[in-house]
């Protein structure tokens, strides 16, 4: 691909897709340093023989560990052979919304039907032990929603999630997992989970067999909230991870929603905050219809410089920085996140610098990343 070109979305050959594949699931890799990494090198093959060197200059002491070409073959394969396939963010059939967040997941699996995922969708979470006019309540709101043409998109918990996902079963819609696409969780959603492959679209960006744990469940919200337009949450404790939904979809320019409940019940207290910080109050369908007509699209913030190509990488001068900038910019670095453009201006070196220094820095296991371009120290690797 040349410069002209390197904004438009392409499918990707089935080698090109490997490499997108090897390069997502290398250690220290997230979805963050991997555009990162494109923007610098241009096209995963040439990151893949990039990664050892990076690791070293970072402060490495063993390899880092490069997925192999065979153990992407047989999640690729694997993947196929229960009828799913895998997208990666430059491809046609990758959502456009979701591409357009800081943390774009670089490939997602997808079982079911792939055709959903760049509809116009919103997104309807809650509680877990939801009450009864919760669950009665979300079910309805999903299947008018549905029939309104949006594709609902949850997360396939066991209450709310399962709810919306029943009630726009017909019209479409789409699970998010928080383990890979082949384990079904909670247990008890195994018949929904089948029906869902079958009418809807279960989607993951973890590996194929990937149970899911706690802190997985993060990373599968910021797919629901990029996903959709807007996101309601019906019901949810302060703490719950359908507020942090919300406040991903908030970041991320969405509509944010709620259904308001009873102040006597512990679980209305999530949706009751929403609202008194200007949450849009949601008491039937149309409320979200306008909610969404009034926001327009949601933004997307600016459209990216650059898609990965099969160029050559040239090192410039001003990513060359001198020999105890590495250590200069690791002492500078806390247990608590700081903002990247702070570390800049303490360290007096140019952004390409601190950029270059950042990504041999996590790519050694001794930079954490967090969200609002935020930066830590972590454990150096052994």
């Amino acid at each position: 691909m040349n410069a002209a070109g390197l904004n438009e979305r392409r499918t990707l050959s089935d080698a090109e897709r490997l490499d997108w594949l090897r390069l997502a699931r290398c250690e220290n890799v997230g979805p963050v340093t991997f555009l990162a990494l494109l923007d610098r090198f241009g096209a995963p093959a040439a990151v893949l023989d990039a990664l050892p060197a990076l690791a070293r200059r970072g402060g490495r002491r063993r390899p880092i560990k490069v997925c192999s070409r065979a153990a992407a073959e047989r999640e690729i394969a694997g993947l196929a052979a229960l009828g799913g396939r895998l997208i990666a963010m430059v491809e046609p059939a990758y959502p456009e919304p979701l591409a357009a967040i800081a943390d774009p997941p670089p490939v997602l699996a997808v079982r079911g039907r792939a055709d959903l995922l760049p509809t116009d969708s919103v997104a309807l979470v809650g509680a877990r032990n939801a009450s009864a006019n919760g669950l009665h309540f979300a079910e309805r709101l999903a299947a008018e929603l549905g029939a309104a043409g949006l594709t609902v998109v949850s997360g396939l918990a066991r209450g709310i999630d399962a709810r919306a996902h029943a009630g726009a079963i017909e019209t479409g819609t789409v699970a998010v997992m928080g383990g890979g696409v082949d384990v079904v969780y909670p247990k008890e959603n195994s018949s929904l989970h089948e029906r869902l492959l079958a009418e809807g679209a279960v989607i993951a960006e973890a590996p194929l067999g990937t149970v899911p744990m706690g802190r997985h469940f993060p990373r599968r919200n910021r797919i629901i909230a990029g996903l959709s337009r807007g996101v309601v949450v019906v019901e949810g404790a302060a703490r719950s991870g359908s507020l942090i939904t919300a406040r991903l979809a908030l970041e991320q320019g969405r509509e944010v929603m709620a259904v308001p409940g009873s102040p006597l019940d512990p679980r209305a207290s999530g949706p009751n905050r929403l609202i008194r910080q200007g949450a849009t109050l949601v008491e039937n369908a149309n409320d979200v219809l306008d909610a969404l007509a009034e926001g327009g699209r949601p933004v997307l913030g600016e459209p990216r410089q650059r898609w990965p190509s099969d160029d050559a990488y040239t090192p410039s001068e001003e990513d060359e920085a001198p020999a105890d900038a590495r250590e200069s910019v690791a002492q500078l670095l806390g247990p608590s996140p700081m903002p990247v453009d702070l570390l800049v201006r303490q360290s007096r070196l140019t952004p390409a610098m601190v950029a270059t220094i950042l990504l041999e820095l996590e790519l050694a296991g001794r930079l954490e990343r967090h969200p609002g371009n935020r930066v830590s120290h972590s454990q150096p690797a052994a």
